[in-house]
């Protein structure tokens, strides 16, 4: 049974690996990434003002969201959804490793006629 455990949890870390540092799977990674991060992007919120502001004002509001928008925000948006498809994919894998593992219990019990209800 070690050896199971052991097989199971190091094909979870070749997979765990693989994930975040395999050519194929990080391509398609990044196109998930790109489409998570152009929605977050579209999903802008909108600000209205209170008060009728001065065009001025309004102008200077309209550059730094503009700036904001289309430079800070793209990169620190795409990181994040970068670590959290990681992470989500890494999560899916662990699922099976546990459920392999939970698979391996039983069939060992089945064996040992130790099962036990309840």
């Amino acid at each position: 049974m070690k050896k199971a455990f052991r097989d199971l949890f190091h094909r979870y870390k070749v997979e765990s690996f693989k994930v975040s540092h395999s050519h194929d799977s990080v391509e398609e990674i990044t196109k998930e990434i790109l489409s998570f991060t152009e929605e977050a992007l579209n999903n802008a919120y909108h600000f209205h003002f209170h008060q009728d502001p001065d065009p001025s004002r309004i102008e200077t509001f309209n550059m730094i969201k503009h700036y904001t928008m289309e430079a800070l925000l793209p990169p620190v948006v795409e990181k994040l959804t970068r670590r959290l498809v990681t992470l989500e994919k890494q999560h899916h894998a662990l699922v099976k490793l546990v459920g392999d593992l939970l698979e391996v219990l039983s069939d060992e019990r089945a064996e040992h006629g130790d099962v036990r209800v309840g």
